[in-house]
């Protein structure tokens, strides 16, 4: 009977783990939000009519959640940065990895990028961060180091938990 139990509290414990998001990468943010977590999503997000892979970030001091689909592009990877707040496109090419408003593409998703939750000077500030290409998770790591400076009004993203 000890063993029947065992097994099923064995059993149960794997299937909840696998339901699970696999945190990926932990860092700083450098800002009032505190330091980010990311995990895999278990779900994929349509952009454009097609199902992209996807990342979720949370905040130690915020509850908000930012999700970034990554979708390949004929000569870039995209990665559509939403959340609440605001969203935005980080751009990956051979020559640079930069931010960018959501193009009217991405409209029909009803994904748009709002210019009062917007930061400008600091939009301008990462339209280049880093120059060559970066890897798939660097890149979110870089997302999740950045997206916060480009609210307009973080505190109200900040939450006491």
């Amino acid at each position: 009977m000890k063993r029947m139990f065992f097994f099923a509290v064995f059993a149960f414990a794997l299937c909840a783990a696998s339901f699970a998001g696999k945190v990926v990468a932990e860092g700083k943010s450098f800002t009032a939000l505190g330091d980010y977590k990311i995990e895999t999503a278990d779900y994929a997000v349509p952009v454009k009519g097609e199902a992209c892979k996807a990342y979720v970030i949370s905040y130690e001091n915020s509850p908000m959640k930012v999700t970034v689909a990554i979708c390949k592009d004929r000569k870039c990877k995209k990665y559509v940065v939403l959340s609440d707040k605001l969203s935005v496109q980080y751009v990956c090419n051979e020559r640079y990895f930069g931010v960018e408003k959501l193009g009217s593409e991405f409209a029909k998703d009803g994904y748009k990028t709002s210019d009062d939750e917007l930061n400008r000077a600091e939009y301008f500030h990462q339209k280049l961060i880093t120059q060559g290409k970066r890897p798939e998770l660097e890149a979110t790591q870089l997302i999740a180091a950045f997206f916060p400076m480009l609210l307009n009004n973080p505190t109200e993203a900040i939450a006491s938990r």
